[in-house]
């Protein structure tokens, strides 16, 4: 951690491509699904996950940033690697990293080393196939030293616009970097101009393309008690009756998005069809993807979405209110929350805790939250880069109006008052806490709640 902090970069690969040569090229030891994007892809990260260990496969998980513990961030079979391999890994790779930083005038930073070690813990495992989630970008990301086999981009939006740029284009752009030669990329549903972007870097790199609403997605859903049931087109196939324990019609994109890369995956072939953008942009659905034949089983596909958990992302962690942690962290991931938020519970008052990080569109955020929050307890969690809660309530105050702010300068403190002010008409069925803003606000309020603990 003393190497800085992880969204200070600066934008080369050749630290991190001199540390995993020295390190033996461990990253080249498995195939990678690799996996950028502004919003969702933690989440489909960890749906692809599941998918392919239920298939029998030995996976590694390598996601950012953690909701509760660093260890989180490396995880082996779908457990985070234990604190003694945590440390072994680091020791093993601290001598090289000393080399490396000898050599260059900018020293690792923590991610480049901690992406190190992800994929050196995976090689020595060893697993049949990594799962590997971008930091932030794709072009400069420390993880794009490795080649994607699959590559997937989630839905783009404006986020992180101070390093990637101010429009949707210039952020694609960066996020197009993971795309290399004959992968197969999986994309999301995306805005247009994102979508130009994109498949242009597609057929430049002579990669091929599955898109969301073309070769795959979502044909129907319904929601179910503790989530969601599909009904998905693959790449080959439909899959009926397809229970997911995450709400939202956002994760049920994500599902459908994570089924098409372990098909991809598992078909191990690809074509770009007729050359050009303009052809890439319109072959029918069905032919810019050329793979294997074969469906997986759709008992497979079921019991491993049915096993599936994203942590902090609409995460009902109490009942009598009900408390929800979310880890939205822009405008529109909190816009896809409040619509989940509304579709799936119903409540019939809810109080929203707020903490954001200062570089984040936090008044974006509010905008999306004031229609359905009735007051908010505005504060801060244990990032250095969260907002000070007088200046988010100075924000806050301006979408909400004054009378429907408060102001709790601790965690625990604005979760206490926030359930008293659910509980104030004594509706304790239909009144509900939601705490968001941050990756970092739903694992501090994780642990407050002690979340996990004792099982």
């Amino acid at each position: 951690m003393s190497r800085g902090v992880e969204w200070e970069i600066d934008p080369t690969l050749d630290r991190v491509r001199d540390l995993v040569d020295v390190l033996g090229d461990p990253h080249r030891a498995y195939p990678v699904i690799h996996v950028a994007g502004t919003n969702g892809k933690t989440s489909t990260a960890r749906l692809i996950e599941a998918l392919l260990r239920e298939r029998g496969l030995r996976t590694g998980l390598y996601t950012s940033p953690e909701t509760t513990t660093l260890r989180e961030r490396i995880a082996i079979d779908g457990e985070p690697i234990s604190e003694e391999r945590f440390v072994e890994t680091l020791r093993d790779v601290l001598p090289y990293v000393q080399m490396i930083d000898g050599k260059h005038p900018v020293p690792l930073s923590f991610f480049e080393v901690l992406t190190g070690m992800a994929y050196a813990a995976f090689a020595d495992a060893p697993v049949d196939v990594a799962v590997v989630e971008t930091g932030m970008g794709g072009t400069w990301d420390a993880t794009n030293v490795a080649d994607g086999a699959v590559a997937v981009i989630t839905p783009i939006g404006l986020d992180h616009t101070r390093y990637l740029g101010d429009t949707v284009e210039e952020i694609a752009g960066e996020k197009a970097g993971i795309i290399k030669p004959g992968a197969v990329v999986v994309l999301a549903q995306q805005p247009v101009e994102a979508a130009e972007v994109l498949l242009r870097r597609v057929v430049e790199a002579g990669a091929s393309a599955a898109r969301e609403g073309i070769e795959f997605g979502v044909l129907g859903r319904e929601v179910a008690v503790g989530g969601q049931v599909l009904r998905l087109q693959g790449l080959h196939g439909i899959y009926d009756e397809v229970f997911l324990p995450l709400f939202g019609d956002h994760q049920a994109g994500n599902a459908a998005t994570a089924l098409a890369a372990v098909e991809a995956f598992a078909g191990g072939a690809a074509s770009t069809g007729e050359a050009g953008l303009e052809a890439a942009t319109r072959i029918a659905p069905g032919e810019t993807y050329i793979g294997g034949d074969d469906r997986l089983d759709p008992a497979l596909v079921r019991s491993g979405f049915a096993k599936a958990a994203s942590p902090g992302r609409l995460e009902v962690v109490r009942t009598g209110p009900t408390v929800l942690l979310d880890a939205a962290h822009n405008p529109a991931g909190m816009a896809a929350s409040v619509a989940t938020v509304t579709e799936s519970f119903g409540f019939t008052r809810l109080v929203g805790v707020l903490a954001a990080a200062a570089d984040k569109d936090v008044a974006g955020m509010l905008d999306q939250l004031e229609p359905v929050l009735a007051e908010l307890v505005v504060t801060r969690n244990s990032s250095p880069r969260s907002l000070p809660p007088e200046e988010l309530a100075e924000i806050a105050e301006g979408v909400f109006g004054p009378e429907r702010v408060h102001i709790a300068d601790r965690l625990d403190d604005a979760i206490d008052r926030a359930v008293g002010l659910a509980e104030e008409t004594g509706e304790y069925q239909g009144a509900g806490v939601l705490i968001t803003g941050s990756v970092v606000t739903a694992g501090d309020a994780r642990t407050l709640l002690r979340v996990g603990e004792g099982r």
